[in-house]
C-alpha cells in the first residue's frame, strides 16, 4: 500500500477495478482546508483518461511493474509488434496502449512495463525524443525565418508536426514524444 505522497508520473495503481498509469499529478495545499493531489490517470486496458483528486494521506494500491527493452518491428492495422532485445521473443500490443504511436519508427527501442503478478504488458514508454526525417513540407518564404511562424510538415512515420519555416524536405528533426512538438533540426 502506498499513500498520496508516493504518487509520481508513470506510477501504475489499481483504481475502480482497473489498472491506471499516472500521466500527470499536482500536489495542492490550499490556504484553507486539507491538502490534496490532483491526478490525470490513463487506463492501461482501455486507454481512457480520467481526472481524479485524492485527499492527502489517502491509501492507494500500487502495482509492481517490471521494465523490459523491446524493439519495434512493424504495425499491422491497430496491432503493433515488438521483439524483446534480450531473448528475441515477440509480443503484440494494441495501438491504445502506446502514448505516441504515430512517432514510432521501425527499429526504435522502447521500454515496456509489465505487471509482475501476471506478466501482462501495461504500457509502452517511448524515448524522450525521436529523430525523424521530414518527407513533406511546404517551401518557406525567404526572409520569414526571423519570426516564430511555423508550418505543418509530415515526417517519415506519417505524423504531422508544426516546424519552423526554414525546415525543408529531407531534413532530420528531433521531436519531443511526450507533446509531439518540434525540438530542433539535427545536423548529420
Amino acid at each position: 500500500m502506498a499513500s498520496t505522497s508516493d504518487i509520481r508520473k508513470g506510477l501504475c495503481i489499481k483504481y475502480n477495478h482497473d489498472i491506471y498509469k499516472v500521466i500527470e499529478f499536482l500536489h495542492v495545499k490550499p490556504g484553507k482546508g486539507p491538502a490534496f493531489v490532483r491526478t490525470k490517470l490513463k487506463s492501461v486496458t482501455s486507454g481512457k483518461v480520467v481526472d481524479n483528486t485524492f485527499s492527502a494521506g489517502h491509501k492507494i494500491d500500487d502495482v509492481r511493474v517490471e521494465t523490459r527493452s523491446y524493439q519495434y518491428l512493424y504495425a499491422e492495422g491497430d496491432t503493433f509488434h515488438f521483439m524483446n532485445t534480450d531473448d528475441y521473443n515477440q509480443i503484440s500490443l494494441q495501438k491504445s496502449s502506446l502514448d505516441a504511436p504515430d512517432l514510432l519508427k521501425e527499429g526504435e527501442v522502447v521500454t515496456i512495463l509489465f505487471n509482475t503478478e501476471d506478466s501482462m504488458p501495461l504500457s509502452v514508454d517511448m524515448p524522450a525524443s525521436v529523430i525523424l526525417e521530414v518527407t513533406h513540407a511546404e517551401p518557406g518564404v525567404k526572409g520569414n525565418t526571423a519570426t516564430n511562424a511555423t508550418k505543418p510538415a509530415t515526417v517519415e512515420t506519417g505524423a504531422r508536426v508544426n516546424v519552423p519555416l526554414f525546415i525543408n524536405e529531407g531534413d532530420k528533426i528531433k521531436i519531443d514524444t511526450e507533446k509531439g512538438n518540434y525540438m530542433e533540426r539535427v545536423k548529420e
